[in-house]
């Protein structure tokens, strides 16, 4: 696995690696090409070197035996950030590392899979950052992201698109999905927007009035 940093403009988001599934060594150098910063929580650290990535940062609480001289050999140079605060897990802490360092947006790889209760913290998470940092979490099946109160996008025709509610969601408006939805509401528990697709090539518009509504991008 190459390195990083072939930045332009310090436009382009950070890299937090998480410790879920891994993901294909594609999508992981695709997002590494373009990444000015790689963050790799210290729990999946050593799977990270393994794969001979220029980490710039490791961040967690270092409950779990880490061993900060030997990421120093393997690693030079590198900033560890010891963040023992137990009221947040160690991607927070990660947004909010990349936050007080003016970074605008983070994509986060390694955040779904495996223990299903760190999946559903990690992709909720997006919530309570979402004033403060563009987040989108990746994997081999799927993009997820928060929308804006109005969203429109190119796709190709079948594209599968999954809109998750964070609570309530109301006044969902959509265009150029097979199942439309006309000022309808969405409730995480009750009524979700999963498994609709795109109906034809061309511009998929949705709105909503009120809510936290998250869209997933799937592909099996």
């Amino acid at each position: 696995m190459s390195s990083h940093h072939i930045v332009r403009d310090d436009q382009e988001p950070a890299l937090i690696i998480a410790n879920g599934a891994s993901c294909s060594d594609e999508l992981l150098g695709q997002l590494l090409e373009w990444s000015p910063i790689v963050i790799v929580l210290d729990s999946a650290i050593d799977r990270v070197l393994e794969l001979n990535i220029k980490v710039d940062v490791v961040l967690g609480d270092f409950d779990r035996n880490f061993d900060a001289e030997k990421i120093k050999q393997k690693q030079f140079p590198i900033e560890i950030v010891h963040t023992p605060n137990q009221d947040k897990t160690d991607l927070e802490k990660a947004f909010d590392y990349l936050i007080e360092k003016e970074h605008k947006a983070a994509n986060v790889v390694w955040a779904t899979g495996r223990r299903a209760d760190h999946t559903i913290t990690n992709i909720t998470s997006i919530i309570a950052y979402k004033n403060q940092l563009k987040i989108v979490i990746l994997d081999d099946h799927s993009k997820i992201f928060q929308l804006s109160k109005t969203f429109e996008k190119w796709y190709t025709a079948n594209t599968i698109i999954s809109l998750i509610p964070v609570g309530k969601v109301t006044g969902i408006t959509t265009t150029n999905l097979f199942y439309p939805l006309k000022n309808e509401e969405l409730i995480i528990g009750h009524r979700t927007g999963s498994s609709n697709h795109v109906a034809h090539d061309g511009i998929m518009k949705i709105e909503h009035l009120e809510g936290d509504l998250l869209l997933m991008e799937c592909w099996d």
